[in-house]
């Protein structure tokens, strides 16, 4: 497997040395392109292969991975058009917003088109990353699957889930992080030093995560393991309920499920 990232910024980086890392496929194989050429100057340092030209990036791959800013795409597309071979090149796009169908609309018809949507925990390779195509090309969705598996976990969805998805794996996100936050700040309160607290707080949030990926329970289990009659975690679980937690993290994520739809609306 031969890929073109178009649009290499941290996103597209990020991809290729994971690639690269867990040995999937050698630098050599992987073509990056953006306009600021000399920004991949230390990944062409690496062995990967640089190219101003995104035709040229394209013509020997049979991956293109688009992660461009949604302004630039179409753009990008009518570059790109003229040398996307039917049959022959999978197109993988990460830009937010955009439909299979509005991308498939503007290259040759053939071309697999696949939407995935990770977040920025691909840089550390623990990425969500969400999965959608119109096409009915198995091999598409398997080589998409491949790719981001090697950064994170991955998950076919239907496509019109692509802006749900956004909400909860991408925005959440930050919404995890605030929460870890909070309970750090929580941790100072009840006397441990603020890098103490936030140390316990993330790693406890780790720990809790893992469980539930690795032991494959639902989390009122895991719950169920920890708390005791008249005990200290029911109580503050029961607090934290009275205060709105629950509900409050159920709001965030349908808010922005709704601005995300929005945006994708005022965008087409």
């Amino acid at each position: 497997m031969d890929i073109a990232i178009i649009g290499a910024g941290n996103l597209g980086m990020a991809i290729a040395n994971g690639l690269v890392k867990s040995e999937s496929l050698a630098a050599k194989n992987i073509t990056l392109s953006r306009r600021t050429v000399s920004l991949l100057n230390p990944m062409k340092e690496m062995g990967f292969v640089v190219e101003g030209d995104n035709r040229k990036a394209v013509e020997t791959r049979e991956v293109v991975i688009i992660a461009v800013e949604p302004q630039q795409i179409d753009i990008v597309l009518e570059e790109l058009s003229p040398v996307l071979k039917p049959g022959h090149h999978i197109l993988i796009s990460v830009v937010t917003g955009v439909t299979a169908a509005q991308i498939s609309s503007r290259i040759p018809d053939g071309v697999s088109v696949v939407r995935a949507m990770p977040n920025t925990a691909i840089s550390i390779h623990e990425s969500m990353t969400c999965i959608a195509s119109e096409s009915s090309n198995d091999k598409a969705i398997e080589v998409t699957k491949t790719i981001f598996n090697v950064v994170g976990k991955t998950l076919v969805i239907e496509e019109e889930l692509m802006t749900a998805a956004t909400a909860l794996g991408a925005c959440g996100i930050a919404f995890f992080l605030r929460a870890i936050r909070a309970a750090s700040q929580g941790g100072i309160e009840i006397g441990f030093h603020s890098y103490e607290a936030l140390e316990i707080a993330a790693q406890t949030a780790r720990g809790a995560a893992t469980l539930l990926l690795e032991m494959d329970n639902h989390p009122e289990f895991e719950i169920d393991r920890v708390t005791t009659p008249r005990g200290c975690t029911i109580a503050g679980l029961n607090r934290m309920e009275h205060e709105g937690f629950s509900s409050a993290m159920i709001k965030g994520i349908t808010l922005s499920a709704d601005i995300a739809a929005k945006l994708y609306r005022e965008s087409e």
